[in-house]
């Protein structure tokens, strides 16, 4: 399987309800955003997929989050942002500036310390 993937970091703001400081009230992660494209069989191109493509759709979803606030994002069953609930968010965000790529798989992992992460994997 070939895989193509690209990175970078934003800092973002959340809070998860009902849990003591920090963690209870509004603070700030430096988040990692780690994402990859995955397909058995490379295009007439000879790519999983555009790196500047996907690059782009990745910068243009984390400018939506960067230096604000995640509640922006949560969804409506969702108590808080996660680092899961903020992984199938940007998945989303990708999966649509992508379109769609036949066989292709798209993983997304956001990591909120250098050692803990949440993901979302999906087809396109």
């Amino acid at each position: 399987m070939y895989e193509t993937g690209t990175s970078l970091q934003v800092r973002a703001f959340h809070v998860m309800p009902g849990l003591p400081p920090p963690e209870g009230e509004r603070h700030s992660h430096d988040y990692r955003l780690d994402v990859v494209v995955r397909r058995d069989d490379l295009d007439e191109r000879g790519m999983v997929v555009d790196l500047d493509l996907l690059d782009r759709a990745l910068r243009d979803a984390a400018a939506q989050v960067d230096g604000g606030d995640l509640e922006t994002i949560r969804p409506a069953d969702a108590a808080a942002v996660t680092v899961e609930v903020f992984a199938r968010w940007l998945h989303g965000q990708l999966a649509a500036a992508l379109g769609r790529l036949p066989g292709a798989t798209l993983a997304v992992r956001i990591w909120e310390s250098p050692v803990a992460f949440g993901g979302y994997t999906s087809t396109l």
